[in-house]
């Protein structure tokens, strides 16, 4: 993809495309150290999503934003290695932030890998910084711990405030 990112909505032919783009993702972590456990979200979880943005026909890239105690929160964010480092995941965080803006949200969470340096740091770099989570947000949490995530890597709740004016 070159020159100007289209992100859009995904639709229902985009869902079964998904899982795919996301487990290619995660492969990249093993270069990392980090051995992920097996399994990307289903198209059921996808389409029960409260809203999944995807960039490239067929997408490349996705964006998957859920609510959690009354804030957006962006369960995954994935780009196809193929397709890395094209401003892909920047035009899909930028997209969810607008989108969470747009709907009124305060804030847009998320959990990550605060080590991995297109995760942690890199949220960072786009103005997030160390949430105090919600009860949801902290249930959340406990999930991820009890499926071994905080056994591959130091995880953190991170948060981005968003002005209701762009």
């Amino acid at each position: 993809m070159n020159g100007l990112v289209l992100v859009r909505r995904a639709g229902a032919a985009d869902l079964p495309l998904l899982p795919a783009v996301e487990l290619a993702a995660d492969r990249l972590f093993a270069a990392a150290g980090i051995d992920l456990p097996a399994g990307a979200a289903d198209v059921a979880e996808l389409a029960a999503a409260a809203c999944v943005l995807v960039a490239g026909r067929p997408p490349v890239g996705f964006a998957r934003l859920e609510v959690l105690d009354g804030n957006a929160h962006l369960e995954q964010l994935s780009v196809h290695p193929d397709h890395a480092r094209r401003g892909l995941g920047t035009a899909l965080l930028g997209a969810a932030v607008a989108r969470a803006r747009a709907e009124g949200f305060g804030r847009l969470t998320l959990t990550t890998f605060d080590d991995v340096p297109w995760n942690g740091p890199w949220y960072r770099r786009h103005g997030f910084t160390d949430a105090r989570p919600g009860p949801e947000l902290l249930r959340h949490r406990r999930a991820e711990q009890e499926s071994g995530l905080d056994d591959l890597g130091r995880r953190v709740c991170l948060e981005l405030l968003l002005d209701p004016s762009p």
